[in-house]
């Protein structure tokens, strides 16, 4: 089981503080590193000092880290071009020495959209079929050939399909809840699926989905790693978790239930579970990125049990 650290600097973050944790996570032992892509925070955070962008966070971990992956949970596909976005991957996968991830998704987030004059287009979904389309075809493009697409949202002509990322094949998540249309998409073109914040039975019921899904498209349903995102707040004892729910603003029962919380022992059954249904990666959704004692307690009486 792989434990990945997985952040959101939107509620409140700057670029050290974010490789601080980059660093810990590394020499924690964990996986890899992830972040989200917004641009506003959401609930009663302050949200101080302001947004930092996904990719250009990315870039500059790329160089100041040597090991783990580094990626997005999810990259909003209304934020950029999908040309446009095919060579920032690709560049900062380049700079990692090919560490790069990449999780793209339709988008969500209205209000940031209005807050910093993003368009909020009606057909995300589409949008992201396409976008999808286009990134792995232009990575995929024989070099000295050129890629061209026709599309109802999007049209390329005669791309040089320029840069490529360092490693053969960026891999490529996609996520969410839906019945039909995500583990359709997941299937064509993803190399990992993740559900957010679900419990083991919706998990168990969307794995099977997204299987189904990869048969019927010709794949292997074991071609995909299979992956949740889940809140973690653990503690030596009952005080800790207490605390530490407290900082982020959670009810420990509603942690219990939802995330990953309570003691190590507590948290090593939980993911278990998880695993019983196919689950090969767990992201750990790290609120308070000025608790590295919660990290440390993580890597050393939780991950060790792993194996």
């Amino acid at each position: 089981m792989d434990l990945r650290i997985f952040t959101e600097p939107q509620q409140g973050a700057t670029y050290d503080t974010l490789l601080t944790v980059a660093k810990a996570t590394e020499d924690l032992g964990f996986d890899a590193f992830f972040r989200s892509d917004h641009y506003l925070k959401m609930g009663s955070v302050d949200g101080l000092p302001g947004p930092t962008d996904a990719w250009i966070t990315l870039a500059g971990l790329a160089r100041e880290t040597r090991r783990i992956r580094l990626g997005t949970l999810m990259t909003a596909g209304t934020f950029r071009l999908p040309g446009v976005l095919a060579i920032q991957v690709a560049q900062v996968d380049a700079m990692s020495g090919g560490r790069v991830e990449l999780g793209l998704g339709a988008g969500w987030f209205e209000e940031e959209h209005k807050a910093y004059g993003i368009p909020f287009p009606k057909e995300k979904f589409a949008r992201l079929e396409e976008q999808l389309a286009i990134v792995t075809g232009l990575w995929g493009t024989e070099v000295g050939k050129t890629f061209s697409y026709e599309g109802k949202h999007y049209q390329l002509a005669d791309s040089p399909a320029l840069p490529k990322p360092a490693q053969g094949k960026v891999p490529v998540l996609i996520g969410g809840h839906g019945a039909t249309r995500t583990p359709r998409l997941a299937a064509q073109y993803a190399d990992e699926f993740n559900i957010p914040f679900a419990s083991v039975d919706d998990s168990k019921r969307q794995f099977a989905r997204v299987r189904a899904a990869a048969e019927e498209a010709g794949r292997s349903a074991d071609d995909l790693v299979y992956s949740n995102a889940l809140v973690a707040c653990v503690g030596k004892d009952d005080a800790e978790v207490a605390r530490r729910a407290a900082v982020i603003g959670r009810d420990v029962d509603e942690l219990k239930a939802n995330g990953l919380a309570g003691s190590p022992a507590e948290v090593v059954d939980k993911i278990g579970r998880y695993a019983e249904i196919g689950a090969q990666r767990v992201y750990l959704q790290m609120l308070d990125l000025d608790d590295l004692d919660h990290l440390e307690l993580i890597s050393a009486q939780v991950q060790g049990q792993l194996g």
